[in-house]
Parts: C-alpha cells; structure tokens; sequence
C-alpha cells in the first residue's frame, strides 16, 4: 500500500508592500471625492471653468492618472540610478526655483510667484524639489559618512545648500515648502547617524532663525497674528481660518453628510486645496478626519519600516530614501492639518495624495512609487534574488 502523503503548497511571497498600496488607494480616492464635492459650487460658478461642475474633478482625475503613469515609470528605475542622478535633479530643480523668479516666466498667483506655465497646466518646482531634496539630502548623509563627525566638513556644506534653497522659496515666497525641505534635510541627516552635539544647537537656533524671518516680513508676520487670535478679525487676516473652525465645528462626529458642506459655498477660500480638510471636517465629522489621520499614520509607519529594513540589508541610501519620503508626506500632511485646526499659521501647503493640484499629486505618486521600489529590491535582495 502505498500512503499518500497531502502537502499544504506554502503561498507565495509578496513582491509588493500590499497595506502601502491600501493605503495610496485609499488616499487617493478619498481625494477624487472630496475635491469634486469641495470645488463644485466655484466651478459652477466659474466664467473660466466654463460653468461646468465636474471642471476640478476632471483635472484632478487626469493629474492622478498622470501621477499613476509617471509612478509606474519611476518604479522601474533601479534605486542605484536615483542615487547616480540625485545631484543632478538637485541641481536642476534649483534651476528651476530660479527659472521661477524671472518675470513673465514665472506665474504670479494672488502675489505668489511659484508657477511655470506650460500651457496645458502650470508646474510647480517647489513640489519638485522636495523629492530632490529627499534623494540628494540621502545621498549627501551616504558620501559624507565617513566624516559625519565633522562639523565644518560635514554639516556646513548642507546648511549652505539649504540657505541658498531657502533664500529661493522665500524670494517666491513658500514658507511651507521651505519648512518641509529642511525638515526632510535635517532628519535625514539625522536618521544618517551626524553628531548629536550639532542637531542640539539646531534646536536652538532654528526656533530663532524662524522667528527673525517672521519678524522681517510685515504678510507672515500678519499671518501669525492672524492664526493666533481669528475671532479678533474674523473678516481680515482671520478669515481663512475662523471659516475653517466654524466647519470643524459643524462637522461634530459623523459630519454632515457627503456634499453638505456650507462652507465650501464661497465662505472658504481655496476648499479644494490648502483647506480640504476642513470640508472633510465638515462633511464626514471627526470620524473622516480620524481616517485621513490614521491613513498618513500608516503610510509614514510603512516607510519607516521599509527603511529599516533596507538599513538591515546595509542598504544606506535606500533606507534614508525610504525614512526620507515618510519625513517629507508626514511632516506636510501634519502641517496641513494643523493649519487647518488653527494649531499652526497658515502655510500654504496641500494635503499629500488629497488636496487638488497637477505638480503636487503627480510628484506625491512619484515618491510612492519609489518607495515601493525601495521595498520591492528590499525583497528580492532578502530572498538572494537580482533587482
């Protein structure tokens, strides 16, 4: 008699961090809703819109559809040619900050100047340069390990490069984007292991740095007035965010309903960006909010995670890619929201994956897609296989 013997087949591995991609799904869908039920109302009521309804929710389709192709394109490049090329997109997304300043090259919107038209759409270098700034701040912390102990030949040079960046985005003026690209610079170089002593004297002198280009600018230092006391002039510099309290208000727990909002009805400037979650808010109650929180929680937990991993394998500037892009879309979701709860001022800042905008969602795909590259050769490295 011959025994058959059944064996459970073992599944195979995952290629792909699937809750990541949960996660993009989700996040991205969210947005497609909200942007349509938050611009409704201005497109309506749009002589360039062409009074149509769906005119934001088609754009914003077409920049996620742009954004999952160049994602697609970007995860098929090797981790390795990144780090060859980081100084080159670095150097060139500068150029770009530059190219941004020159009149009648650059686009002035509402006194900013942050846009270069390209007829069908306008990009936005800023957004740009923050993925640049991720790869070059984690290339930087990989050359210079050997000499990260050393001040003057370690940390100077970066602080000279952010100076320059920042003097750029401050010239258009970003603040918000400028505070995020040293947040990515200096947790990078940070997560790289540079010496300790130096980010104790950051600590002091970046709140005063802060505060002395506050102090010099008359419009941020409105702005700080303004975040801190709306209610003293709800139909002035407290306009944005005392509407944005009354919707955070309305909201309660379950929010009242899907395209409810009141606020979104010319009440709330800029609803389907910078201040989408206060029609969230508004719309889907603490409940909504809790989600989109929990949602950017759990992406910046998978980068964290992929970079560790990768730091595991000995793979340094994957890791600090990887903790990097977590940094950049958690510290920008984090100011987003709290500029629109009135916990920090206005920044100017979209909420990543969410908020409508051609050059911020299609680079935010761009960086996913990177990290689920860095998470795919994590894999295959892992298994002994070739990436």
């Amino acid at each position: 008699m011959v025994s058959l013997v059944k064996t459970r087949a073992t599944p195979p591995q995952a290629q792909y961090d699937e809750l990541l991609i949960w996660v993009l799904i989700a996040l991205l869908s969210l947005g497609f809703v909200m942007v349509y039920s938050a611009s409704i109302a201005t497109a309506e009521a749009g002589k360039f819109t062409g009074y149509q309804p769906t005119y934001y929710l088609m754009r914003h389709g077409i920049f996620i559809a742009i954004g999952l192709l160049a994602g697609l394109f970007a995860f098929q490049v090797p981790v390795q040619m990144w780090q060859n090329y980081a100084l080159y997109f670095f150097m060139a997304g500068a150029a770009l900050l530059v190219l941004v300043l020159i009149p009648h090259i650059g686009r002035e919107v509402n006194g900013s100047r942050r846009w270069l038209s390209l007829f069908v759409f306008n990009l936005q270098p800023s957004e740009l340069m923050k993925l640049f700034a991720v790869l070059y701040a984690a290339d930087y912390t990989v050359r210079k390990g050997k000499i990260k102990h050393l001040f003057v030949k370690a940390f100077v040079p970066m602080l000279v490069v952010m100076v320059f960046v920042g003097a750029l985005l401050l010239q258009e003026p970003d603040m918000g984007a400028f505070v995020v690209i040293v947040a990515i610079a200096f947790c990078t170089l940070w997560l790289g292991g540079f010496n300790l002593k130096v980010f104790a004297a950051l600590m002091v002198a970046l709140p005063l740095a802060f505060a002395a280009l506050i102090l010099s600018s008359p419009y941020r230092m409105q702005r700080v007035i303004g975040f801190m006391d709306p209610w003293s002039d709800p139909y002035g510099k407290g306009y944005q965010l005392s509407h944005a309290l009354i919707a955070f208000g309305r909201g309660e727990w379950l929010g009242v309903g899907l395209g409810g909002s009141v606020e979104k009805l010319f009440y709330l400037p800029e609803a389907h960006t910078d201040f989408l979650m206060a029609v969230i808010a508004e719309e889907l109650g603490l409940f909504g909010v809790t989600a989109v929180i929990v949602l950017f929680a759990m992406f910046v937990l998978r980068a964290f995670h992929i970079g560790r991993h990768a730091a595991f394998l000995e793979r340094n500037f994957s890791a600090l890619v990887a903790q990097g892009i977590g940094v950049w879309l958690g510290v920008q979701a984090m100011i987003n929201i709290g500029v629109n709860m009135g916990i920090l001022p206005t920044k100017g800042l979209t909420l990543p994956f969410l908020s409508f905008g051609g050059s911020g969602v299609v680079v935010n795909c761009v960086a996913a897609a990177v990290l689920l590259r860095v998470d795919y050769e994590n894999r295959r490295i892992a298994r002994g296989m070739p990436v």
